[in-house]
């Protein structure tokens, strides 16, 4: 399992896949060119796929971000995780609970959770999260019907708490800046990376701005 004292840093520049950009590249290709760009930490991201499907992926990943000293996240599905030996999961308002996932994986796995206002922040703290996805942060075609929590909620919820915070939702190299001042540990990107024709160096352009805007 990734060491949990090395989490804050790993929350840096945070990759979620969405095979909607592969074309005919494969999932392990653009995570590897992630990856070698610069990208801290990946979360695994199969909406509606079967499990056994998530965990073949993630079994195919797993080496890859290992051998980078990256944590890998497996989206929404605990049996999933457990299953494929990720890191963690990360789960939504609307998902299993943060209690059930750390009951079911464990002490040492990490639990990431989706929050919207300082309220849902507090609590997923309180249930042993490890840390938070914050958005989204501007609109998003990725997730159309998140709600926008702004950049001022983002620093709310920041402030509100103790444990690292990710800003997701409508970030790339021209909306990151706007984030400056925040205090947020970190950045999700999907379409940002993966819709890129040459994602390491796409990669290599976020983790850059993301270390001269977070200092991170």
């Amino acid at each position: 399992m990734y060491p949990r004292e090395s989490l804050r840093r790993a929350m840096a520049l945070y990759a979620v896949t969405d095979r909607a950009w592969l074309d005919s590249r494969t999932l392990a290709e653009c995570v590897a060119e992630a990856l070698a760009g610069g990208v801290t930490c990946v979360q695994l991201r199969e909406k509606g796929a079967p499990s056994a499907e998530v965990v073949r992926q993630a079994q195919a990943l797993l080496p890859l971000c290992q051998a980078a000293d990256v944590p890998l996240i497996v989206n929404d599905d605990v049996e999933a995780a457990l299953a494929a030996g990720a890191d963690g999961v990360h789960v939504g308002q609307s998902d299993a609970a943060c209690t059930a996932a750390r009951a079911k994986l464990g002490p040492e796995a990490i639990v990431g959770v989706s929050v919207q206002t300082v309220d849902q922040a507090l609590a997923a703290q309180a249930d042993g999260a490890n840390y938070l996805g914050v958005g989204a942060i501007f609109g998003t075609a990725t997730k159309p019907d998140a709600a926008d929590v702004g950049v001022e909620g983002l620093a709310a919820i920041r402030a509100a708490v103790d444990i690292p915070v990710v800003a997701i939702g409508g970030l790339n190299a021209e909306t990151v800046p706007a984030l400056a001042g925040t205090g947020t540990d970190g950045v999700a990107v999907v379409s940002a990376l993966f819709a890129a024709d040459d994602i390491r160096a796409s990669a290599h352009t976020l983790r850059t701005l993301v270390r001269d805007t977070l200092s991170v």
